[in-house]
């Protein structure tokens, strides 16, 4: 197959979504096709997402480490990790204001009632809001190999932290360390180009997959709510990052939006922030020229915390289902609600089930009828694709300003680093 790997793909995702659909609409009682070709379709796309999942620990663990190690001195990981996180909160802030506005200007839902056959058996995975006490006292892992086995990125990116920190205060007697994880992160990124190789095939099936199973008739049910999430999330990625890296850094919309294209496409096809690691890191290193020792500390943060897409969802979601249940939710709480979505949509990565898990959550504390998560949940493979794509164009767009804002330093070669820690050295 001709053509850039983002054309590539992108022909993969629609090619694959029709034929996917066919076999739904077209040739529903062809048994071969619906049980054989599309199970086969789930098992490829299933494999093609593990094998993308497989590299993100030691991607994330390998790049953190590399990217302290090459920063020139510890006060730059200070301001960077400050700037960094700074900017992924205003930029959750600034979603869930602009999700609350445009529920409060469109009210999704209003007028509508639940349906009869909505499901009251609906179960949330928990019923409590993430604990952000606890969410920090749990960064501190007590057995680094459940850490690294479980994939919990907070534990992971602390140790990476603490790891890549003392390879630093060693100074030159670390230099064979820092150039094994430097090699490692060379391995890691040509190993994230390989199988990249066959995203357009990975799309493709799981493409299939979606087509085969997504009912229309539910999602035009609700295709209002769907529609409204829809714009609001491809509105953030398509306007409103383009034009704060433009005002910020200088690159146009243009070719910010063409530097995000396959990080666009793979994320709407796999729903997955985590997934989406190596493709982040490869168009901000490869197509927007940051610096690897920002990337590598900004994409597993971000990852982790910078859950805009997942804000807007889970605000647009809850004032959905108080409207389509008749119990809207009143001005004065807009903001108790917000704050809420805040501290939900920072947490939400290491929940399972994500974004979903926590608009159950908030329905469930508001105290709205859990029967309308039913239809929440019938359409949140729509939703949580754009949520996704938002997530992680976001990421882009923050470490892209943040390289702009450090004036985006290169990376302190080997010699420079045994140069600066002798001169250390002498001087204690």
């Amino acid at each position: 197959m001709k053509g850039s790997l983002s054309t590539r793909i992108f022909a993969g995702l629609f090619v694959g979504l029709v034929i996917g659909s066919m076999i739904q609409y077209l040739f529903a009682d062809v048994a071969f096709l619906n049980n054989n070709i599309v199970g086969l379709a789930e098992g490829l796309g299933g494999m093609f997402v593990s094998l993308i999942k497989l590299m993100v620990v030691p991607l994330v663990y390998i790049s953190i480490v590399t990217g302290i190690c090459e920063l020139r001195d510890i006060a730059s990981f200070g301001r960077l990790g400050s700037k960094t996180f700074g900017l992924y909160i205003v930029n959750t802030i600034l979603s869930i204001a602009a999700a609350i506005l445009v529920g409060v200007i469109f009210q999704p839902g209003m007028g509508a009632t639940l349906p009869n056959g909505a499901s009251t058996t609906v179960e949330l995975a928990t019923t409590e809001t993430p604990n952000i006490g606890a969410m920090l006292i749990n960064i501190v892992p007590s057995n680094p190999v459940q850490a690294f086995a479980s994939g919990d990125m907070l534990q992971i990116i602390f140790m990476a932290i603490i790891t890549g920190l003392a390879i630093q205060a060693m100074g030159s007697a670390a230099a064979p360390a820092m150039r094994t994880f430097r090699v490692a992160n060379q391995v890691m990124m040509k190993l994230v180009g390989l199988v990249m190789t066959l995203a357009p095939y990975g799309v493709f099936a799981l493409m299939i997959s979606l087509g085969a199973t997504l009912e229309a008739n539910t999602l035009m049910s609700v295709a209002g709510y769907v529609g409204l999430v829809v714009m609001v999330l491809t509105f953030w990625i398509l306007v409103v990052y383009p034009m704060a890296v433009w005002l910020t850094t200088g690159i146009k919309p243009k070719m910010f939006r063409q530097a995000t294209r396959e990080q666009l496409l793979f994320s709407l096809s796999t729903a997955s922030s985590n997934a989406t690691i190596p493709v982040t890191m490869r168009t901000l290193t490869e197509k927007l020229g940051v610096s690897r020792a920002i990337a590598g500390f900004g994409v597993p943060l971000g990852a982790t915390i910078n859950m805009s897409g997942s804000a807007i969802y889970i605000t647009l979601a809850a004032m959905f289902a108080a409207n389509i249940s008749g119990t809207p939710i009143p001005a004065g709480d807009l903001i108790t609600v917000g704050v809420t979505v805040l501290l939900m949509s920072v947490g939400v990565g290491g929940v399972p089930g994500g974004a979903v898990v926590m608009a159950g959550v908030l329905l469930h504390q508001m105290g709205l009828p859990i029967e309308a998560m039913a239809i929440i949940m019938a359409v949140d493979r729509i939703n949580d694709m754009f949520c996704t794509a938002s997530n992680v164009v976001g990421d882009t767009a923050v470490n892209t300003i943040v390289a702009k804002m450090e004036g985006n330093p290169e990376p302190v070669t080997e010699e420079e680093h045994l140069a600066a820690s002798t001169v250390e050295e002498q001087r204690s």
